[in-house]
Parts: structure tokens; C-alpha cells; sequence
């Protein structure tokens, strides 16, 4: 297993730089400009100075390297040097954001929090929700139950999330006044009262995303043991007079949660890049938010980091999918 690992995270180095070749060319070939939401009073001497001070002067790869060397090299010693309360020492500058000239690692790291009280919450409620109901679904088929889930699942699978929240905000906000419209991104949790309010204003985002993604993982759950009810190790286990909920939750739940887990696991890195619909919506200061207006503004440093963290992500979980497949199942063995 070690080996393996060891393996996968080598190979993992060449892929995760053509990914961020790819990504800085199309950033690169895209149409936008970053000086074109300056004032046009501005005299063309000045905008190109503007320009070079922001380093589009340079060529095309001599920026990537540079990036590449900030990402992987000044920001890593500029964090460890702040966790040991050390100075910085390093003459290289870090990622800078074109549109608040601020590093872009400090904007992220002050959106996170947001986006993990939200889209992290509504990841963890869709999952613990969605087992359950694939699992009793399967095993008690076309009942009433399973009749229910799957309306619950395809019209939280169909029905958009904008128009889930926005429908929420209507009812819930709006005419009852129950919970809050917009979320608040200053409020800080110090006592009992603080915390309710928090939670207040996390319900409806984390009611519509929790649909969503319990409605897409049920599906695949109650599949997977639909598939392991079938085969003939239940039928042996139960001909010998295994006790069903033995047979049920640790044979048949075993084998089905393999492909679960890969729908689990690849949905990690998108709860990192936040709902940006949904945070539309609701008004949630989080990374997707904020990937949405370095967008809108050309902010090149700022789209590249963290499309290239998204990528790192979906990387890693990968990875970590196939280390629990051997969890799971003890015949995959990866020696």
C-alpha cells in the first residue's frame, strides 16, 4: 500500500503541472483584459505602466514559471515561516491579486471558513441522509418507502438549485420571516444566541445543497446494494442461517459502499469550490463567490490558484478513493 501511494503521488507531479499549463494557456488565450475595467482617463502611458507593474509585460513563460515557483515554493515557506512566528526572509514575491493587490492565499484562506460552514455542512447532512434512505430503499423495494425516496431524490436531482433557493428565500424569508435572506459573513459566534443565529442563516443554503447532493448519492447507494442483494454469497449466508441484519450491514453494505465511495470522495474537492449558484443566491462570501468575480475582473492569479487547488483536490481524493477501496473489499490489494 505504501508503495502504491508513494507511486500514485510521483506520477500526480507531471499531471498537476500540465494542469496548470492548460489552465494559465487558457486564462492566457482568453479574451479580457485586467486593465480594462480602469477608467479610459487613464493615459495610455500610465496603463502600460500599470501593465508592467502588474507583470503582463512579461512573456507568457516566464510568468507560468514564476507562478509555478510561487505556488510550490514562496507560499509553502511563507506559511511555515508564519507557523513558527518566524519573518519571511524570502526576497520572492508572493501571488498577488490584480484586482485588490492583496495575496491571493490570504483572500482564499479568509473565504474558506464561509464556505465550509455552508457547502461543507450541506455535504456532511446530504451524505448522512442519503445512506440511509439507499440503503432502506433497496432492501425494502417499490415499498411506500422507496416510492418516496425516489420522488425526493429526483426532484432534489432535477429541479435546479437557484430555483430551490430562491423559492425558500420566497416562503421562509420572505412571508414567514423565519430565516434570514442574505447570509451574514460578519457575524462571529460568541455565545448561545450568536450560535442560533448562525445556524439561522446556514438553514436554507444548506437545505438546498443538501438535497442536491443527497438526492445524487442515494441513487448510487440504493443501485450498488439493489446489485449485492442479488448475488449468490447473500443467498449462501442467508441459506445458512445468518442472522439478516449480519447479511444486510456488514456483507452486502461492504461490497456496495466500493462505487459509493468514489461518488463520496470526488465530491469532497467541489465542497472547497463552494456553490457558486448557490452562494449567488444566498449571498455567501465563500470561494465560489469569489472565483466568480476574479473572473468577471480577469484576475488571472486569482482564477489560476485556485482552479489549480480545485485540480490538487480532485487529485488527492482520487487517490484516497483507491486507498479505501482495499477498506472496503479485502481482495483488492495493491501490491
Amino acid at each position: 500500500m505504501l508503495a502504491y501511494t508513494i507511486r500514485r503521488l510521483v506520477l500526480a507531479i507531471p499531471t498537476l503541472i500540465f494542469i496548470a499549463f492548460v489552465i494559465f494557456m487558457l486564462l492566457e488565450l482568453a479574451p479580457g483584459d485586467p486593465m480594462a475595467n480602469m477608467p479610459l482617463s487613464i493615459p495610455p502611458e500610465v496603463r502600460e505602466q500599470m501593465r508592467q507593474a502588474l507583470g503582463l509585460g512579461q512573456p507568457w513563460y516566464i510568468r507560468f514559471g514564476l507562478w509555478l515557483y510561487q505556488f510550490f515554493v514562496v507560499e509553502p515557506q511563507y506559511w511555515i515561516d508564519a507557523a513558527f512566528g518566524t519573518n519571511f526572509a524570502d526576497g520572492a514575491q508572493r501571488i498577488i491579486s490584480f484586482q485588490s493587490r492583496s495575496p491571493v492565499f490570504e483572500i482564499i484562506a479568509e473565504r474558506v471558513p464561509q464556505t465550509l460552514w455552508v457547502v461543507g455542512m450541506s455535504y456532511i447532512v446530504g451524505v448522512i441522509i442519503a445512506l440511509p434512505i439507499g440503503i432502506a430503499g433497496a432492501y425494502w423495494q417499490y415499498s411506500w418507502f422507496d416510492q418516496l425516496g425516489t420522488f425526493i431524490s429526483m426532484v432534489g436531482f432535477s429541479v435546479p438549485t437557484f430555483f430551490t433557493g430562491v423559492l425558500l428565500i420566497v416562503i421562509f424569508a420572505v412571508n414567514l420571516g423565519w430565516f434570514p435572506s442574505i447570509y451574514n459573513t460578519t457575524l462571529v459566534v460568541e455565545d448561545w444566541e450568536s450560535f442560533l443565529a448562525q445556524l439561522r442563516q446556514m438553514a436554507m443554503p444548506v437545505f438546498v445543497l443538501a438535497l442536491y447532493n443527497a438526492a445524487q448519492i442515494s441513487r448510487y447507494m440504493r443501485a450498488s446494494m439493489l446489485d449485492n442483494l442479488g448475488q449468490d454469497y447473500v443467498r449462501t449466508a442467508r441459506a445458512k442461517g445468518m442472522n439478516e441484519r449480519i447479511v444486510v450491514l456488514k456483507h452486502v453494505l461492504r461490497n456496495s459502499m466500493i462505487p459509493v465511495i468514489t461518488v463520496i470522495a470526488l465530491g469532497v474537492p467541489q465542497v472547497f469550490g463552494g456553490a457558486i449558484i448557490t452562494e449567488q443566491v444566498f449571498k455567501v462570501n465563500g470561494l465560489g463567490q469569489l472565483l466568480i468575480i476574479a473572473i468577471q475582473g480577469s484576475d488571472i492569479p486569482m482564477v489560476l490558484t485556485l482552479t489549480f487547488i480545485f485540480a490538487v483536490l480532485i487529485v488527492a481524493f482520487n487517490l484516497i478513493a483507491d486507498i479505501l477501496y482495499g477498506v472496503f473489499d479485502p481482495r483488492i490489494r495493491y501490491d
